[in-house]
Formats: structure tokens, sequence, C-alpha cells
């Protein structure tokens, strides 16, 4: 398996230089079973652990690259703008409603969402900063870790609407810890969050305890099922957000760059996700025959 799939990408590389892209790459490229995928990305990280216990290299790339699906289908379910609307609107009033509105609107990952800090959101400019993502080990536990490849830092514009959602949860996070009331009048201007306050905490009066990712995922694919999308994980939401990009016409390196991904294996990933590009494609094509075939 190595020599026939790694080797031809990977081998020609020395082993200092190999980075989360290059891996990101090697999978993209795969032809393998989803499981076969899985026991390969396995095998490849625990090789690069070792060199890297051997202090052959100070960090693992593996760690840092999008692993293979372990799912049968690779590119996942992917909404068009419509059922994304829906969904969302779907989760008004639930808790996990902020957190589904931002995967759907920024393609953010669902550990990096779980890692933001509000000192990381700049509302009045509109932007989010990406620099950190929870991790959950057998040796540290769950903690928030700073990627290692450049992909894992970037900054996000966002739409107006996403702003107001983002500015609410701020304003009940600043009367949560001042201790006042919903609907009490004041002057929250006065408050200052602690510079660890995460965006989307775990649930109670602490404001810098990391909520669960797991827990996350199935609290999503249980309300996601009874509103009629049935086997919709939560990552599958960056998926369309990518896609509603790249059919809207976004070229792909700025999806890519806004989405931490390598703009080719986004686009081997968009090749499978949906025919709407070759369908407008082909309509092009159609204004260009007219009158001449």
């Amino acid at each position: 398996m190595f020599t026939k799939h790694v080797v031809p990408v990977l081998g020609a590389k020395p082993l200092q230089k190999v980075t989360g892209g290059d891996v990101d790459k090697l999978y993209a490229g795969l032809t393998l079973g989803p499981g076969t995928a899985q026991i390969l990305h396995v095998v490849l990280k625990a090789c690069f652990a070792s060199a890297v216990k051997k202090k052959l290299r100070a960090d693992n790339p593996v760690a840092d690259a999008e692993k293979p699906s372990g799912e049968s289908r690779n590119d996942g379910i992917v909404l068009d703008e419509e059922e994304l609307g829906k969904l969302v609107q779907g989760f008004r009033g639930h808790s996990l409603y902020p957190i589904v509105a931002t995967a759907a609107f920024t393609g953010m990952r669902r550990n990096e969402m779980l890692a933001l800090r509000w000192v990381d959101v700049d509302l009045d400019a509109g932007m989010i900063s990406v620099s950190r993502n929870v991790e959950e080990t057998k040796a540290h536990g769950r903690r928030i870790v700073t990627p290692k490849s450049k992909k894992g830092h970037r900054t996000l514009q966002i739409d107006p609407g996403l702003v107001q959602l983002l500015r609410q949860e701020r304003d009940r996070a600043l009367r949560l810890v001042a201790g006042i009331p919903d609907g009490a009048e004041v002057n929250l201007s006065l408050i200052r969050l602690p510079d660890e306050a995460l965006v989307f905490p775990a649930l109670g009066a602490d404001l810098t305890a990391i909520r669960c990712p797991p827990g996350v995922t199935t609290s999503f694919i249980k309300h996601a099922r009874r509103l009629g999308f049935q086997g919709l994980s939560i990552h599958d939401l960056r998926g369309s957000h990518e896609t509603v990009l790249l059919d809207r016409g976004v070229p792909v390196h700025v999806v890519a760059k806004r989405c931490g991904h390598d703009p080719a294996m986004l686009l081997r990933a968009y090749a499978k996700r949906t025919k709407k590009s070759d369908t407008n494609a082909a309509n092009v094509i159609g204004t260009l025959t007219k009158g001449v075939l």
C-alpha cells in the first residue's frame, strides 16, 4: 500500500520537509476505499510520530492534514443555498443555532469553532481570526492547540447577518459575566470578558470551558434528522459552504484560502460533490454555439 500510494507522492521529499499540505495532496489522489484510506492514515501518522519521538523532525504533518473520510461516501452530503438556509432556520432556538449558522456561513471546522475566543472576533470589522482548534488525545485529554501549518491560520470576512447573531451571543456572555438578567437596561461596554472566553463554550457559567466535540456532533445529527436531513453531519456544512461559493463563481483560490484548503484538493472534492458546474459550462457553450452549429 505504501509503495503504490505513498512513495510516488512523498518518497522524493526529505523527511523534515513533508508538510500537512503534502499529506492532503496524497489523500486527495487516493483511489483506495474509505476503510483502507483510514488505515493508511493511522499508519502514516504513527510513522511520523515515531520520527518526532526520535527527534528526526519537530512535528507530525499528518496531524495537520485533513483526515480521510471513514464513511462510504467521500464527498458527503451537499446542501444547496435553499437547503442550507432551511437547515439553519430549523436550528433557531436550539443551543447549537449559533454554531450551525457559523459553520454554514464561514466553512469553519467544528473544532476550530469550539476553540474560537471573543478576542479572535472583530465584530465592528466583520472579521474572524482562525488560529486554534480543539484536540482530544489520550495523553493530554481535551485541550486547545495552535495548528502548525499555515493553512490552519487564516482570517475570514463575515456577513452582517452573522455579525448580528454573534453580537447577540457576545451580549449574552457579557450579561452572564456581570450577572445581569436578560432585558435589564445596562451599558454593556463597561463589562469586560476574560481573554480566554470562548465564543461557543460548554453550557454553564464558565466561559472558558471547552464544549465536548462529539457531543456537538451527536446533538447536531439528532436535530438535523428531526428536520428531515437524514445522514447529515456538521462537517457537511463546510463542504456545502465551499460548494455554494464555487457555484456562485467565487475563484477557487479564494475559497481554498477562506476554508484552509489546498486548491487542488478542493477542486477534486468539488468535482465529486456537484454536477452544477458542468451544467453551467454546457449552458455557456450553448450560447457560444448558437447560430454557429
